[in-house]
């Protein structure tokens, strides 16, 4: 290995699998270097981003519950493969917050509340971050988001507390916003705003800014995306679609396609979801309805009894109960179906196909994340 080209090598390293190239870390104390070698780890990262979506699965259900999976997809039989139950990190209970660059964000849930903590499931390296200390003590948490600032080459956690919400809309709301980066002993608080955000489902980071959806209130008849920059640690307002500005559509759901912004739409009175993407980030005009998904039943979400299936239409609603994951590289949409069903969608054929899921065990809830098996780490 010594005698040919660093570029070489770098290349030869960068196409194997993650889990591979973890375990190289204990042949010597050389290979431990190189593992960790900046420029390996950005070739790695890269050759893995342009492949089919990999994911974490964080089960929800007993007795498995909290337990972590790696997800893939396999192009044997159409399966998704899962190819390895991951190490815990280590809290009692958690839950999975979102990904970025290989890193897993958390916040412990139960006797841990309030701990947040960024893990990377393959090369184990896991940090705790230091607590919040809300102001006020009628502040509770909304929402968390967890991104790269590429400015600073450092991660960041921003917490939106939220003080006296009792329901959807509000005409006043007052909420704290802090900020972290990840290695600083201390939270910044960067102040007030006037937005009341939606669940954590409806976070994504695309062009270095989290993007949350937010409720509409006495100056909004509608949704909003705000965006926060995570190198200036500003909020802005991210200009709508023209579909988006009127009283019968709502947002369901924000996600990432091909490295785009995308917004999950739909009416009140239809069943039909559209997805829009934003093909000039910022540019109002340059949103595309690009994809048109029906209504569909999962196999395995098909009514038992008769009981059931009286209500099914209402149950199984795509609007209460299906969520974008990404775009594969065949063209079809990877979703899911009320955390218990992947499914494929064709959006040429129009067609649905249903993905069997294999684990230790067949758990009954779980929920899915796009993650890259990176081996990145956290340097504090």
């Amino acid at each position: 290995m010594d005698r040919l080209p660093q570029e070489l090598v770098l290349d030869i390293l960068s196409r194997l699998p993650t889990p591979s190239l973890v375990q190289s870390k204990s042949v010597s104390r050389g290979w431990r270097i190189l593992i960790r070698d900046k420029a390996l780890i950005n070739k790695h990262f890269n050759r893995l981003v342009d492949k089919d979506p990999t994911f974490i699965l964080q089960i929800r259900d007993q007795p498995a519950q909290n337990q972590l999976y790696f997800g893939d997809l396999s192009c044997h039989g159409n399966l998704m493969i899962i190819t390895k139950k991951l190490t815990m990190p280590p809290l009692p209970t958690f839950h999975l917050v979102s990904s970025c660059n290989g890193l897993l964000c958390f916040r412990g849930t139960h006797r841990s509340f309030g701990l947040i903590c960024v893990y990377n499931p393959f090369t184990r390296d896991y940090i705790e971050l230091p607590k919040l200390i809300a102001e006020h003590p009628s502040h509770h948490v909304g929402v968390l988001g967890f991104g790269f600032d590429a400015s600073t080459e450092k991660y960041k956690v921003v917490e939106v507390l939220y003080k006296g919400i009792t329901r959807r809309s509000s005409s006043s709301i007052e909420s704290a916003v802090h900020i972290l980066s990840v290695g600083s002993p201390t939270w910044r608080n960067l102040g007030s705003f006037p937005f009341h955000f939606m669940w954590q489902k409806s976070q994504i980071l695309v062009h270095g800014k989290l993007h949350w959806i937010s409720y509409p209130d006495k100056n909004n008849a509608t949704n909003l995306i705000m965006s926060f920059d995570l190198a200036n640690e500003q909020f802005l307002e991210v200009p709508l679609p023209d579909c988006m500005i009127s009283w019968d559509r709502q947002f369901h759901e924000l996600v990432v396609l091909r490295g785009c912004l995308s917004a999950v739409s739909f009416e009140d009175d239809n069943e039909e979801l559209e997805i829009w993407v934003m093909k000039e980030y910022g540019v109002r005009e340059s949103w595309v309805k690009e994809f048109s998904i029906g209504a569909y039943v999962s196999r395995l979400l098909q009514p038992n009894d008769e009981h059931e299936s009286l209500n099914s239409s209402m149950y199984y609603s795509p609007k209460i109960c299906m969520r974008v994951l990404s775009l594969l590289t065949s063209g079809g949409i990877l979703l899911e179906y009320r955390s218990k069903a992947v499914v494929v969608y064709d959006p040429h054929c129009k067609k649905f196909q249903d993905l069997h899921l294999t684990f230790e065990g067949i758990p009954r809830c779980f929920r899915a994340v796009v993650h890259v098996a990176s081996l990145n780490w956290i340097d504090t």
